[in-house]
């Protein structure tokens, strides 16, 4: 159950729909793999109640070949926004294998995107494998919020992440001196 808006999915944004294939065709021929985010469609200015795809949340350490595509569930975050995931077919079967179907338990809705990344090489699904329709909206998209962060912000997760590892002691963490992502370089 979601808290606080309507779980009905509209649809996805034709500006998504288009980033995901040139994404896709950019990764070609190895796979692509994200995760699909959605908006309330009331914020798209939609006078309706649902949820549209607005966004591709691409894991930090996913790894890719022409026949698979693995990410490392641990860097992925706890979405409210989540509602399915997005991977591309190199070879352009546009049905999921057995392996897609086993990663299919998240989420209402998986597209699979297959080669040549035209406007009509890609389907969607649901958790079954089952195919389903999924329209194509003209919205607004929000303005760009992805950069929207600093290089303290870089330096304070490396950081964190450094301890989480163990890599970074408490000691270097105190001697940090601020000087940026290739600090450590000097």
């Amino acid at each position: 159950m979601r808290l606080f808006r309507s779980s009905e999915l509209l649809g996805i944004a034709r500006e998504t729909l288009d980033f995901i294939l040139e994404a896709s065709e950019e990764t070609h021929p190895n796979e692509y793999m994200g995760f699909l985010r959605a908006e309330d469609a009331r914020k798209l200015g939609l006078d309706r109640h649902g949820q549209v795809i607005t966004d591709v949340l691409v894991i930090p350490g996913t790894t890719s070949n022409s026949v698979s595509a693995t990410v490392r569930t641990e860097m992925k975050p706890n979405d409210v926004q989540s509602v399915g995931s997005v991977h591309s077919h190199p070879n352009g079967v546009l049905r999921p294998s057995d392996a897609d179907l086993a990663t299919f338990g998240q989420g209402e809705v998986h597209l699979i995107v297959g080669a040549p990344y035209d406007r009509g090489d890609w389907r969607a699904f649901d958790n079954q494998g089952d195919s389903t329709t999924l329209d194509i909206l003209d919205v607004d998209l929000p303005e760009e919020r992805f950069f929207d962060f600093t290089q303290e912000d870089i330096d304070a997760e490396l950081l964190a992440e450094g301890r989480r590892r163990g890599v970074v002691s408490p000691a270097e963490m105190d001697d940090d001196d601020g000087g940026g992502l290739f600090s450590w370089l000097r």
